[in-house]
């Protein structure tokens, strides 16, 4: 969705609400900080500690535990009223697009236009505390550009993985069908075929995929699709599925229908998107390659309260009074038969920065705290493969870190309100210091 090009963002306003002359070029100064932790989730052991003392060394924790020694010269920050916890990891996030541009408003927005919403929508989900994220699905491969910007220090954001265009079959999700026979257009992903599949992921590999993405079912936002159908076959998947992997990628699948999640999973997929008609075959078969289900299960609860407000193509509404009540019901099933769960919310379907209401919807379809925590840490962490990095406040790993007031394994609401965000060793949101 953002343009080949970078761009670079003066954030004024943000710099004055951070105190910081340019808070988007803000680097570790290599300095070491301590944290007092009132309370401190260790994702690890699913457990909360009492009393931490977290020292970071530049980008980097150096050590965690109680009375640590706090060493000369160090930044100190009080947060022993509050509770600590790894920065959240959303996996399933489209930040260059927002909330209500769908249908046919959708071709009114050009790709450099897509570039600064995506610059917009980066800082706002950091702020609410999500340091890192992958994003599945963008056009021009703008989430690549958005991925550097913020590497760069252009713009504020969290770390990213991204998949640029998602792959699929003509006609399908993740084609447009918006335009009459005369456009003769067909989206960036599209590919059909064993060898065509192939090729493609070798394309989204050269412009910059971390993750690749494909749609394995038909989808709610797209036109002239059915979510109950399979669109690539069994061996366009095993063929696409291997490339990837081949080349050191990942892969992530947008898979509604039934028989499209278990082909899927049988070709050795990595995470099910979505997953809105799993059944109990599909739901064993997870199990049994140990695929990750990633739910996004908060959309479907916000949309029951939005959906009025929004101006919606017709067959997007015809289509999500099917899904919905499945996707809830299965959901739940999923998560009480022990299916691997990553966190991933589809920010971009409502608006970026409501994250946190991922960890409320898990835990309402039935998951407990302690598992939805680590759904969006360390489970979150292991997909991406960043396991080594992020998703746990441990010695080694990059200095990302939130804070709430209040205990969210007692309020798991507390999650949509972090009062504090560091992410590599630089605090961008500071509210609760005493």
């Amino acid at each position: 969705m953002l343009g080949g090009t970078r761009s670079v963002l003066v954030l004024t306003a943000c710099a004055a609400a951070l105190g910081m002359a340019n808070p988007a070029r803000a680097q570790s100064d290599g300095g070491v900080t301590v944290i007092h932790a009132g309370r401190m989730f260790d994702a690890q052991a699913g457990r909360m500690l009492d009393h931490q003392d977290i020292v970071i060394r530049g980008n980097r924790i150096e050590a965690v535990g109680v009375g640590l020694a706090t060493p000369a010269g160090a930044r100190v920050i009080d947060l022993s009223a509050a509770t600590v916890l790894p920065g959240f990891i959303d996996v399933h996030t489209h930040l260059t697009g927002d909330a209500g541009k769908t249908g046919y408003e959708s071709l009114g927005v050009s790709v450099p236009r897509q570039a600064l919403t995506g610059a917009k929508n980066a800082r706002v989900t950091l702020l609410a505390g999500f340091t890192t994220v992958r994003n599945v699905g963008a056009e021009g491969y703008s989430d690549a550009a958005l991925r550097d910007a913020i590497n760069d220090g252009d713009v504020i954001g969290p770390r990213m993985q991204v998949s640029g265009p998602p792959l699929g079959i003509t006609g399908g999700h993740c084609d447009s069908s918006l335009l009459p026979f005369a456009f003769h257009y067909s989206a960036e992903g599209v590919a059909d075929g064993v060898s065509a599949v192939m090729g493609k992921v070798r394309e989204t590999i050269k412009y910059g995929a971390d993750v690749i993405k494909f749609c394995a079912s038909g989808g709610v936002f797209s036109k002239g699709d059915n979510p109950l159908l399979e669109q690539y076959s069994p061996e366009e998947m095993k063929a696409l599925i291997t490339e990837a992997h081949r080349l050191g990628r990942k892969v992530a699948t947008h898979a509604h229908s039934a028989l499209s999640i278990k082909d899927a999973v049988r070709a050795g997929v990595d995470s099910i998107e979505h997953g809105i008609f799993l059944d109990d075959e599909g739901i064993e078969l997870m199990k049994e390659h140990g695929t990750y289900l990633v739910p996004t299960s908060f959309p479907l609860f916000w949309w029951d309260e939005n959906e009025k407000n929004m101006r919606l193509p017709p067959w997007v509404v015809e289509k999500a009074a099917i899904i919905i009540p499945a996707a809830k019901k299965n959901m739940a099933k999923a998560f009480r038969l022990g299916v691997k769960v990553a966190l991933g919310t589809d920010a971009g379907v409502y608006p970026h920065g409501l994250n946190g209401g991922e960890f409320w919807s898990m835990v309402e379809l039935g998951m407990a705290p302690v598992a939805a925590l680590q759904a969006g840490t360390v489970n979150a962490a292991d997909l991406m493969g960043w396991g080594d990095r992020i998703g746990a406040i441990a010695q080694g790993k990059f200095a990302d870190i939130v804070a709430v007031r209040g205990n969210p394994l007692e309020d798991v609401q507390l999650l949509q309100h972090i009062g504090f965000v560091m992410k590599d060793g630089v605090v961008y949101k500071d509210e609760l210091r005493r």
